[in-house]
């Protein structure tokens, strides 16, 4: 393995916004010579997230142009590029490794890449997890917990997500896949990672994405909502994903990398909290336990048979509502001191983080 090439792939992943760690043992390295050829790694280091025409990134890579358009179609087959018509033709951009490059992995999954990822994911303490703030993600709270005279804005709103979009897709969980191949995992639904686009029929001949109707969209979303699964989405108000989609993963705390990062690493900002926080009518509450048992992130308890909440714990994903049986919990807004509204666009997204990492987009846009 050129550890040279993969040195300086990951430091160009790092100089994107959402980051990408590296590991003392090389964990990272290693995880990278799994997905890349070094070619593909000389081409990638010589990218930037904005797309631009395959001769362009062949001189920066001082690489054969023809040769480098055969190897840059090839990287956007197996998900480590985003290709799209430019204004001469293809044109290809860089996109980060998380989320992006390991999100599209799902058809070359196997058991050697979920032990490479498991090791510099662990190693790392949530790999592309970050203690800067904006988070990469956000918690969009379960739809029927919100709905009780409450203020709530399209972009707290999954059905909203879907309603809103022309095309539909999903596709099976990466983490629940990858935990699988390790042994562990669980038995949640496999198949209900969600993508939404403004361009009707863009799923259709996809490979990895099985393209649904919005009925069947919303039956997956209502499907996760039963089985305690927590919506998550990028971080930002409005537009699409780098990778031209939005999207709603649907998590679980035992598989998703995210959630993982927020529970057993205690990353405050793995993922941005809903501006939503459960409350409870203490003279309805049986004080059963259902609703400690359904929250993923352990904010709920009953000390002698008091309901208690842990605010900093809670994400506001209204879990813990679908759990009781006499509906004594409800979901409030948080007060605005709590509070600070996702950036309106995920280029703002990117100023922001960047911002907070220290970073200077100049090169890498």
């Amino acid at each position: 393995m050129d550890d040279k090439i993969y040195t300086r792939l990951a430091e160009r992943l790092d100089q994107i916004p959402n980051g990408f760690a590296r590991a003392a043992s090389g964990s990272h390295l290693r995880l990278l010579a799994k997905l890349f050829t070094p070619d593909e790694a000389r081409l990638a280091t010589a990218m930037r997230l904005t797309p631009e025409p395959s001769e362009e990134i062949a001189q920066r890579a001082h690489m054969d142009p023809k040769g480098a358009y055969r190897l840059l179609k090839g990287m956007a087959r197996k998900g480590l590029v985003q290709a799209g018509r430019g204004q001469r033709g293809l044109a290809f951009a860089l996109i980060p490794f998380a989320i992006g490059i390991y999100e599209l992995q799902i058809g070359r999954m196997d058991a050697e890449m979920a032990a490479l990822f498991e090791a510099w994911f662990l190693e790392t303490h949530g790999g592309a997890l970050s203690s800067e703030s904006p988070p990469l993600t956000r918690v969009i709270p379960v739809g029927e917990t919100v709905t009780m005279g409450l203020e709530v804005y399209p972009h707290e709103r999954a059905a909203e997500m879907v309603e809103q979009a022309k095309a539909w897709g999903v596709l099976p969980c990466l983490c629940r896949t990858q935990q699988k191949l390790l042994g562990k995992g669980c038995e949640h639904t496999l198949e209900n990672c969600m993508v939404f686009s403004s361009v009707a029929g863009i799923f259709d001949h996809a490979d990895a994405v099985r393209a649904v109707d919005k009925e069947g969209a919303l039956r997956i979303l209502a499907q996760a909502e039963q089985e305690g699964l927590v919506h998550t989405t990028g971080n930002y108000r409005g537009g699409v994903s780098a990778l031209g989609h939005q999207f709603i993963c649907n998590c679980c705390p035992c598989c998703c990398g995210v959630l993982r990062g927020a529970i057993e690493f205690a990353i405050p900002t793995a993922v941005a909290h809903a501006d939503f926080v459960s409350a409870v009518d203490a003279d309805t509450c049986l004080a059963c336990g259902e609703c400690v048992q359904r929250c993923p992130f352990g904010a709920i308890s009953l000390p002698d048979d008091v309901w208690t909440l842990d605010r900093k714990r809670c994400v506001g994903c209204g879990q813990c509502l679908l759990a009781c049986p006499v509906d004594a919990l409800r979901m409030e807004r948080r007060p605005e001191d709590e509070t600070a509204p996702p950036p309106a666009t995920e280029r703002d997204w990117m100023a922001a983080r960047a911002q907070a990492r220290g970073l200077a987009l100049d090169d890498v846009l």
